[in-house]
């Protein structure tokens, strides 16, 4: 049986199951692998980070240091929010659906960066790191013992919550600068469109958002006998008895995502996307519903879009 049909089946019988989120987290963490903080995974939150950050400072006159920041999609390492912190930002509000996150994952990514700063890595992805908060940082990764999730949190200017994000615990206006990393994809279009509209209510006028998506069909990275374009051979019959609440993906194409902007009002500032592979693509018999794309519509693999 293909790998990724395996997992399929194995997220959409645990999707039905009590406490689901701690079981496929045991899934993910010792069959898949799907949660370790290798390289290449932490390479890419280093990339996103820095990439936030450059559209930040290239569309909004705030500095930093008097910034308010929401992300979206906490997930299981705080790689963005503390390169956000060590840039200077003054405070960094990050939402998730679940809690996710740990005093040990918190620890493997503060000391994953403290050694990229060590051996000249950082510098790639960070240009100029706030000097005191490296060094509170470090003695935050001296002494683990003295500390906690809440006070992990502390140390990066971080406020963790669990909060609905198409209803936000937040005034109108409230937000320098809203960023997001492999969130969207993973958000029904009904509901993404909801949580878009929030974020313009809290969003200060000349404020940023800066999202990056991944198009592409999630199960390829597990299984390199699939392409990343696989999941739009289905149609949403068919996609509604494969996708499960564990980790859905819409299926949602780049000009979906614009048009959804357009709709809200939302003026989009800079699109940077990857083309994709369409000698891949024109391996895959796309259902009829994507017919009405053109090969480079649906080709795009990744994105960052910003307003």
């Amino acid at each position: 049986m293909p790998n990724w049909i395996l997992k399929a089946a194995v997220q959409k019988a645990i999707s039905f199951l009590p406490y689901k989120e701690d079981i496929n987290f045991f899934f993910q963490k010792h069959v898949t692998r799907g949660v370790d903080l290798d390289d290449t995974h932490f390479g890419y939150k280093l990339a996103a980070a820095r990439d936030h950050i450059r559209y930040y400072q290239k569309y909004c006159t705030v500095p930093p240091a008097a910034a308010t920041v929401l992300e979206l999609g906490t997930g299981w390492y705080p790689i963005v929010p503390t390169l956000l912190h060590l840039a200077g930002f003054d405070r960094i509000v990050t939402i998730d659906i679940r809690d996710w996150t740990s005093k040990e994952r918190q620890l493997t990514a503060i000391r994953r960066i403290l050694d990229y700063h060590d051996k000249g890595q950082l510098k790639e992805y960070l240009e100029k790191v706030d000097s005191q908060r490296l060094a509170d940082l470090r003695a935050v990764a001296e002494q683990p013992e003295n500390h906690t999730v809440a006070t992990l949190h502390a140390a990066i200017r971080t406020e963790a919550r669990i909060m609905d994000a198409t209803r936000l615990d937040a005034a109108d206006r409230t937000f320098d600068f809203i960023c997001s990393n492999n969130t969207f994809e993973h958000i029904y279009a009904p509901t993404l469109r909801d949580i878009l509209r929030e974020f313009k209510r809290v969003l200060k006028p000349g404020g940023v958002m800066s999202h990056f998506i991944d198009l592409s069909d999630h199960f390829a990275h597990l299984d390199p006998g699939i392409t990343i374009y696989n999941f739009l051979r289905f149609t949403e019959r068919q996609w509604a008895a494969i996708d499960n609440s564990i980790q859905p993906q819409n299926r949602l194409r780049w000009r979906d995502y614009v048009a959804m902007y357009q709709e809200l009002g939302i003026p989009i500032r800079e699109e940077e996307v990857v083309g994709g592979d369409a000698g891949a693509l024109a391996t895959v018999p796309v259902a009829e519903q994507y017919r009405g794309y053109t090969t480079a519509e649906l080709a795009i693999s990744h994105g960052s879009i910003i307003s």
